[in-house]
């Protein structure tokens, strides 16, 4: 089913979340044991992240950069179908611009639509995916809309191929990112609404957050979106703080503020209090976000399950 149906049917606020596949030679037992956990929770979906080969630059014995491309993550396509066919969940690919020609995506696509997915999520990428030489007339997708475009196109039975004949429309659901404390490249949140609009007018069913630890950005960026003409539902994403690390990785990495009462918090807390504080935090958020009837809240699991379970049995879940 797709994800905009689920969130149709729903007479509760949904729970979902999202995984990543084990790295490459990784073992996919300790995945599977999250997916065991997850499940218990009945999330109606579940994303699974995709990710492009990297550039990578190594310094030689020279001191001189050496560019080194790393191999993309295997997994995405493997996790899904095991997600559709032994959970009777719905699975969620997210589907890459970067590092991914047009042409690999249709493939992919077609992959997907043979497994019976019915949803993906699509995602720009992040800059320093590898950037393939097209040849033989390949071409890529630069920006998040252009994907949409080429789903959308999919949806309706046109293929890359030219002159195809009885090719068979799909059928799939899509959802974007939006960012309630806006994506690092736009100039201010405005634009970046404007941008999220385009992808929703271009065909995108539903939005799901970057994450964030104040509540009050995605008030203020679900009012923004309103305001702009978006009406489809938007989902809050949120992550429960694991590390001390954390507070200042995620910031460097996902662009989001921190609040200082959080931050103070884990600073000064041991090392092993740290999981409490963050199960804390985002149960509170989590209260809220159910007492305003958010249509879903989408959790960023990744590979650890645990702190899950401790949200849960506080939410009573």
């Amino acid at each position: 089913m797709k994800v905009i149906e689920h969130l149709e049917k729903a007479n509760n606020t949904l729970i979902s979340f999202e995984i990543i596949p084990p790295k490459r030679g990784g073992n996919v037992k300790q995945l599977l044991q999250v997916l065991d956990d997850l499940v218990k929770y009945n999330p109606p979906f579940i994303d699974i992240t995709s990710h492009a080969a990297e550039v990578m630059y190594e310094e030689t014995p020279d001191g001189s950069l050496q560019m080194k491309v790393k191999r993309k993550r295997p997994g995405t396509l493997g996790l899904c179908a095991l997600i559709q066919n032994k959970y009777n969940i719905d699975a969620v690919p997210h589907v890459l611009c970067s590092g991914f020609t047009r042409e690999e995506t249709e493939d992919f696509l077609i992959e997907i639509h043979y497994l019976g997915i019915d949803n993906v999520l699509v995602v720009r990428g992040d800059d320093h995916a590898y950037k393939k030489p097209l040849k033989f007339g390949r071409s890529a997708n630069e920006y998040a809309i252009d994907l949409v475009k080429q789903i959308v196109d999919l949806n309706n039975g046109k293929y890359i191929e030219d002159g195809l004949l009885d090719a068979e429309p799909m059928d799939i659901c899509i959802g974007v990112g939006g960012y309630p404390e806006k994506h690092f490249e736009a100039p201010n949140i405005n634009i970046d609404i404007k941008h999220t609009k385009e992808k929703v007018d271009a065909g995108a069913s539903y939005i799901v957050t970057q994450m964030f630890f104040s509540n009050k950005f995605f008030y203020e960026y679900v009012n923004q979106c309103r305001k702009s003409g978006i009406n489809v539902p938007i989902i809050p994403g949120l992550k429960v703080i694991t590390s001390k690390a954390q507070i200042k990785s995620l910031p460097k990495n996902f662009y989001i503020d921190i609040p200082n009462e959080l931050a103070e918090e884990i600073e000064k807390a041991k090392p092993e209090h740290v999981v409490d504080i963050g199960v804390e935090w985002a149960f509170k958020q989590v209260e809220d976000l159910l007492n305003n009837n958010a249509p879903a809240i989408h959790f960023y699991v990744m590979q650890n399950s645990t702190p899950i379970k401790y949200l849960m049995k506080k939410i009573n879940l």
